[in-house]
């Protein structure tokens, strides 16, 4: 998995990424804190309408932008981006009022819908090798997961000997390391989009390339069932340990390790795997094991079992969903052409999302309304469903095919 990083353009390009994860996870931690200081016991609410801001950037401002910045060089891009987040990441200590909050994070948020996409649909032409491409996708997952693991692990280390606002600064400085990263790589150039039409029809092309094509169809409902095991992990673990089970602190990043783990498990077997498995089978199979940890996981709230079976559980739920996510970037990367990338790329980025704006509020507002078993029967349905509708909407059989005439990724000039 390792050998794609002898390539110096994906080096660089991982580096970068790496570096702008771990300054997002500090922002998490100072936000929170900044968000305490700010409206004392209110700091969830402020929080959690913050993270509907930025399922708003991400599902409605990515497709604007990728339409808007399509015949702009991927660097420019890039770099603009990462300059953006860090002067807002900068700017967070100063202000003194909840609502600066909410333009802020809406302003960051809007780069990182602008960084992401561009990003992700730059690493097929810097790998055009699918072995060393299904590589870079498992980096990548592997870089989520340990982020996940080390920020809160850093933040707290820093915590020990400066105040959160400094923890700003590290995200600021993640950003321009990123920056940096990216302006020193040789990219290629990929063509100007000669895609004609309006702003609208350009900023919905990706959307209905996915609703015209059986396999990307499918990935569309699988990208529901992500959502439910991610939703139901990261809202609902602090009450699993700490209420059912009468657990720490402690236990909860322990059960968010574990699911962790099942995630990185994937990530380091997948390139392998992917070599005789094809990818509907993968992924179905994955698939279908999230609404089984999803059912016991009503189980266990409905019957207190043991803490041991709710950390394979979570175990089972990473692994699933990163049979999932992790070779996902596959099936767009061959419809794909130099024209259609980015809106792909850009479209999947909101569309996956956009389930979150479902799943987020089922796992929060049916579990504190009617307790952690029925909001993990409402998810572990969502999942099934999600899981029949992609079994029956990617037909085993169906061939994927470009949306317009590929471009040899060989034939494009090299970006300095």
């Amino acid at each position: 998995m390792l050998s794609v990083l002898r390539r110096s353009a994906y080096r660089n390009l991982f580096t970068a990424q790496v570096v702008a994860l771990l300054g997002t996870g500090l922002l998490t931690v100072a936000l929170g804190l900044l968000a305490f200081d700010l409206a004392g016991g209110r700091a969830g609410a402020v929080l959690g309408t913050a993270l509907t801001v930025k399922m708003i950037a991400y599902v409605f401002v990515a497709p604007v932008m990728a339409a808007l910045v399509e015949r702009l060089p991927r660097k420019g891009v890039l770099v603009g981006a990462d300059l953006v987040r860090a002067g807002i990441a900068l700017s967070l200590p100063f202000i003194d009022q909840v609502w600066q909050i909410y333009v802020l994070v809406f302003i960051l948020q809007s780069a990182s819908a602008t960084f992401t996409p561009a990003f992700q649909s730059l690493i097929p032409v810097v790998l055009p090798d699918e072995k060393d491409y299904t590589k870079a996708l498992s980096l990548s997952r592997l870089a989520y997961d340990l982020e996940s693991l080390v920020s809160p692990l850093l933040a707290a280390a820093l915590l020990a000997v400066v105040s959160y606002t400094n923890l700003f600064v590290g995200t600021m400085a993640g950003f321009l390391v990123s920056a940096a990263m990216v302006l020193a790589t040789s990219l290629p150039v990929i063509p100007a989009s000669q895609n004609p039409g309006s702003l609208m029809h350009r900023t919905t092309l990706g959307t209905r390339i996915f609703l015209r094509e059986p396999t990307l169809r499918g990935l569309m409902a699988l990208n529901l069932v992500v959502a439910t095991a991610t939703a139901l992990v990261l809202v609902n673990t602090v009450v699993y340990a700490r209420s059912l089970f009468n657990g720490s602190n402690i236990d909860v990043a322990i059960a968010l390790a574990f699911y962790g783990a099942g995630s990185m498990i994937v990530a380091f077997i997948t390139p392998r795997i992917l070599e005789h498995t094809p990818d509907r089978t993968f992924m179905l199979v994955g698939g279908a094991l999230v609404p089984v940890g999803l059912l016991g996981a009503a189980v266990i709230a409905a019957t207190d079992s043991s803490w041991a079976l709710l950390l394979g559980l979570w175990v089972v739920l990473g692994i699933g969903t990163s049979m999932i996510s992790t070779p996902s970037s596959r099936l767009l990367r061959r419809v794909a052409t130099d024209t259609t990338r980015s809106y792909l790329f850009t479209a999947q980025f909101s569309l996956s999302h956009a389930c979150f704006m479902l799943t987020y509020p089922v796992a929060g507002w049916v579990g504190a309304a009617a307790g952690q078993t029925a909001a993990a029967l409402v998810l572990g349905g969502l999942a099934l469903a999600g899981t029949i509708a992609a079994l029956i909407m990617w037909p085993s059989t169906k061939a994927l095919r470009p949306a317009e005439a590929p471009v040899a990724p060989r034939s494009a000039s090299r970006e300095r």
